[in-house]
């Protein structure tokens, strides 16, 4: 396998950037263009140590220079990242210094990683299976503290760890099956039905618990999909943009100014929110404004929250919820849905009172506030958080995040169902067997046990290079 190396800090300029070398022949690479000050060649050197000096070269056909003055950091195999012999130089943030040590490893032998390529060698060296190292990718694009919580767990074998017990206990139970085929013709029976029933329904729930938790885990991962939705002129826009803090959309008292999707993500309290501005909900003749209204529509059945946004200063009658927003098809009964009742800076607390009253049977949460004064904001935060379901996720818990973890699963409870129903229609040892491979394989296809060449080439090409 040839050595490989990158840059494996972001590209520009900085105080530091790190070149990465891994392979084989990495020591005696970095030996060509690294002089150490104590005289120590790198190649002697013990493992996980630092030594000081300098690269030297002949950039661009000029005579033996010093390129620049580095710290070089020596993991030997198999106690490194990769599982081989890996160098890391750090070095000043230049771009000129970065491309003419990279040019320098090139020259001497070493060739350039291609993306995920550090990474996948981890994987091919058995120091992490393949659900790990897709954590490492989603570590590296985290933006917010649920997310890095969620690829920090992955990456440190939380989920491998639930599929692992998993694969075992069947691994056992498909082998005493197996074995009951050997010796068909003596009718033995080694594997006991009702324990394996027991076991398929035990793995079906946990299963059925890591599929439902890819809502939540997808969410957090790419921003929980909020809709802003209600009639024209009601706030939504400036609602929108004091949750982006930013005049993101156009704010006017002219009826329809929004007619398309208006949406951006934040990070508020640790968690990625994707807010999305609809167009004004009302009876209208103007078709693009219809097309808008339509989208609104659409965004509202894919959102995981959805703030109703209700003008307090209308009179009683427009106030009243069968003639009001929720008249125009928003189920008030959803748990998604938050009644936020605007512009109570403007009306009196008698009002209030009575709009408490008149919204009294609806089950979904409710808050009073003014976005243009500000007014219980903080309120309305509150219960975005407790909507996201965030705060529910425990250090332990393992949340799926990625779509072909979630697609695998599915697969695999398909296949538990079929070995419960052959269970209860007493199918032969052949079938069961084979229903009972297919759910190890699916199960395999996650950690990578199970796996091809274009699963693998298609996952690590998404990685940055450099790792």
């Amino acid at each position: 396998m040839t050595t490989i190396c990158a840059i494996s800090t972001p590209a520009g300029s900085g105080g530091i950037a790190v070149i990465r070398i891994s392979g084989k022949n990495a020591f005696e690479i970095c030996d060509r263009i690294f002089i150490a000050k104590n005289g120590k060649k790198i190649v002697d050197a013990k493992a996980n140590t630092i030594i000081f000096g300098q690269i030297e070269g002949q950039p661009q056909g000029s005579p033996i220079q010093v390129i620049d003055e580095v710290i070089v950091s020596i993991f030997r195999t198999p106690h490194s990242f990769t599982g081989e012999d890996t160098v890391e130089i750090s070095a000043h943030g230049s771009l000129f210094v970065q491309q003419a040590v990279l040019k320098l490893l090139l020259e001497n032998g070493a060739t350039l990683a291609q993306a995920g390529e550090f990474t996948q060698r981890a994987f091919m060296n058995g120091k992490m299976d393949l659900s790990q190292a897709e954590a490492v990718a989603d570590l590296i694009a985290s933006q917010n503290a649920a997310s890095h919580k969620i690829a920090m767990n992955q990456m440190r074998g939380g989920f491998s760890s639930e599929l692992q017990k998993l694969r075992l206990q069947l691994l056992d139970f498909v082998s005493l099956i197996e074995l009951e085929l050997d010796f068909s013709e003596e009718n033995v029976e080694f594997a006991d039905r009702e324990n394996l029933k027991n076991l398929a329904k035990n793995i079906s729930e946990k299963i059925n618990k890591l599929i439902a938790s890819f809502s939540v885990g997808n969410a957090i991962k790419n921003g929980v999909p909020v809709v802003i939705a209600g009639e024209t002129n009601v706030g939504k826009s400036t609602l929108l943009n004091f949750l982006l803090n930013e005049e993101k959309a156009i704010v006017s008292d002219i009826h329809g100014t929004t007619r398309d999707i208006i949406e951006d993500c934040v990070d508020i309290q640790g968690v990625a929110f994707r807010f999305i501005d609809t167009a004004g909900i009302r009876q209208t003749k103007n078709e693009i404004e219809k097309i808008g209204i339509e989208r609104a529509f659409q965004q509202i059945e894919k959102a995981q929250i959805v703030l109703c946004l209700l003008d307090c200063t209308k009179n009683i009658d427009e106030l009243q919820p069968d003639i009001s927003f929720c008249h125009y098809g928003l189920d008030t009964q959803s748990q998604k849905t938050i009644l936020v009742f605007n512009k109570i800076d403007l009306i009196s607390r008698d009002k209030i009172d009575f709009i408490k009253e008149l919204y009294h049977r609806f089950d979904c949460p409710k808050v009073f506030i003014s976005v243009k004064e500000k007014i219980n904001t903080e309120n309305l935060i509150d219960l975005l958080i407790q909507k996201s379901q965030v705060f529910k996720i425990q250090a332990n818990d393992v949340i799926i995040s990625n779509i072909r973890h979630y697609e695998a699963l599915k697969n695999t409870q398909t296949a538990i169902l079929r070995i419960i129903d052959g269970l209860q229609n007493h199918i032969s040892n052949e079938f069961l067997s084979q229903d009972i491979r297919e759910c190890l394989h699916f199960l395999g296809e996650i950690t990578g046990e199970i796996t091809t060449d274009e699963i693998l080439g298609n996952i690590f090409s998404r990685f940055c290079i450099g790792k």
